[in-house]
C-alpha cells in the first residue's frame, strides 16, 4: 500500500513537473467584465496645424492600443480617429494618450501625443495619420514607439522617441536607410521590439550586441538596428524579406499573420503575442467567422532568433463580445499592440473592430 502511494505521489509531481516544464506561453487571457475600457470622445478637440483647423479629434474611433507602466500607473496609447462620416480607412489617425491607477479606468488627455504636422515627415504621416502605436522602454529612460505611418499611397513603419511619454520626436521610416532604400515606400506595418524583464518591467533587450525587433503583417521578419530607430530587416538568399512566419491554411491565422505586443524574453525562449486573420477564401479556418483577427502566440530561439520553436495551433483570444463584432470592421476584431505586467498579473490590451479598447488578464507570472 505505501509502495502505491509512494507511486502516485511520484506521478502526480512528475505530471506537475512535466507540464511546468512544457509551460511556454503567458497563461489563459480573460477579459475584463469592464470592456470595453476606451472608446471615441466627440468632446476632445485639437488644431490640426495641417488642416489648420480645430478637428474632433476622437469622434470617430478609438482602437489598436499600446501600453506601459510608469511611476506605477498604466499609460495607455491609441489610435484615434477623426471624421466619422469618412469611408473606411479614409480618416486621419492620431496616436492619443490615457492614464490609470488600476489598469482599467483611464482618463484621457485632452490633446493627441503623435500626429501628422507641417515637418519633413509629413509625406509620410498624411492624410491617413499615425496609426497602430506599439511601445517600449529603455534602462535608461527612453521611450521607443513604432507605429504606422500612412500617407494613403503606402503604409510605412515609423519611429519616435520620448523621455516623458507626452513630447515625441519623430525618427521617420525604420528602413530608410536599409539596403540604399530598398524598402522605403514599400507596405511595412507592426513593429515589435525584443524586451526582457528588469525590475517587474519588460525593458528593451540588446542581443550580440544589437536590438532586435519582429515585425510584418503579411508575414513575420526579422530586424535589427544599433540605434532603435534604423532598422535592417533580414533578407533570403535571393534578397527578399525573410519569412519566419507565414499564415497557414485552415488556421485562425490563415491569412495574415501580424505582430503584436513588444516580444518578451522568458526562460523558454522569445515569447511574440501575434494577430491572426482568418482567410475570406477555402483556406479559412472553420471554427471562426471569415476574415476575423485573433490572437496567437509563438516563440523563438533565444540563440537563434529566426527559428520558430512553438506556435499555437488555436487562437488565445477571439472576439465574442458585441462590440468586437460591431463597429468599423464587422467580421469580428480582437487586435493586440499592448502589455504589461501590473500588479503581478499580465494586462492585454487589445483593438475591437477598430472602434474600441478591450482589455484581457492573466495572473501566470
Amino acid at each position: 500500500m505505501k509502495t502505491k502511494l509512494t507511486f502516485l505521489l511520484f506521478a502526480i509531481f512528475f505530471g506537475y513537473f512535466l507540464q511546468a516544464q512544457q509551460k511556454w506561453d503567458l497563461g489563459t487571457f480573460v477579459k475584463t467584465r469592464e470592456n470595453p475600457i476606451a472608446g471615441p470622445d466627440s468632446t476632445l478637440e485639437f488644431f490640426c496645424p495641417v488642416k489648420k483647423e480645430i478637428v474632433k479629434w476622437q469622434k470617430a474611433d478609438v482602437f489598436n492600443p499600446a501600453a506601459i507602466v510608469r511611476d506605477g500607473k498604466v499609460y495607455l496609447f491609441t489610435r484615434c480617429e477623426d471624421d466619422p462620416k469618412a469611408a473606411y480607412a479614409g480618416r486621419t489617425s492620431r496616436i492619443g494618450l490615457a492614464v490609470s491607477e488600476d489598469g482599467i479606468n483611464f482618463k484621457k488627455f485632452k490633446i493627441p501625443v503623435l500626429y501628422p504636422d507641417n515637418d519633413k515627415f509629413n509625406k509620410y504621416d498624411y492624410p491617413g495619420g499615425c496609426e497602430d502605436p506599439r511601445i517600449t522602454e529603455t534602462t535608461d529612460g527612453l521611450y521607443v514607439i513604432t507605429y504606422t505611418a500612412w500617407n494613403h499611397k503606402a503604409p510605412n513603419l515609423s519611429t519616435a522617441i520620448s523621455k516623458d511619454l507626452f513630447h515625441w520626436q519623430k525618427q521617420g521610416p525604420a528602413f530608410a536607410k536599409a539596403y540604399q532604400g530598398k524598402f522605403l515606400n514599400k507596405p511595412t506595418k507592426s513593429g515589435s521590439i525584443v524586451t526582457k524583464m528588469v525590475n517587474g518591467r519588460p525593458m528593451i533587450a540588446k542581443m550580440n550586441g544589437k536590438y532586435w525587433m519582429y515585425w510584418g503583417e503579411k508575414f513575420i521578419n526579422l530586424a535589427w538596428s544599433e540605434n532603435l530607430w534604423d532598422w535592417n530587416p533580414l533578407l533570403n538568399e535571393k534578397g527578399e524579406l525573410k519569412r519566419l512566419i507565414s499564415p497557414r491554411p485552415g488556421k485562425f491565422d490563415s491569412q495574415i499573420t501580424e505582430c503584436g505586443p513588444p516580444a518578451l524574453i522568458t526562460g523558454k525562449g522569445i515569447l511574440l503575442i501575434y494577430n491572426g486573420k482568418n482567410a475570406q477564401d477555402e483556406n479559412a479556418a472553420s471554427n471562426l467567422p471569415k476574415g476575423t483577427y485573433s490572437v496567437g502566440e509563438a516563440l523563438f530561439d533565444l540563440n537563434n532568433l529566426e527559428k520558430v520553436l512553438k506556435r499555437t495551433d488555436n487562437y488565445i483570444l477571439k472576439p465574442t463580445l458585441p462590440h468586437e463584432m460591431l463597429g468599423q470592421y464587422t467580421a469580428g476584431t480582437t487586435f493586440s499592440e499592448g502589455l504589461v505586467f501590473f500588479h503581478k498579473k499580465w494586462f492585454l490590451y487589445y483593438g475591437t473592430a477598430d472602434s474600441f479598447v478591450g482589455l484581457a488578464v492573466s495572473e501566470h507570472k
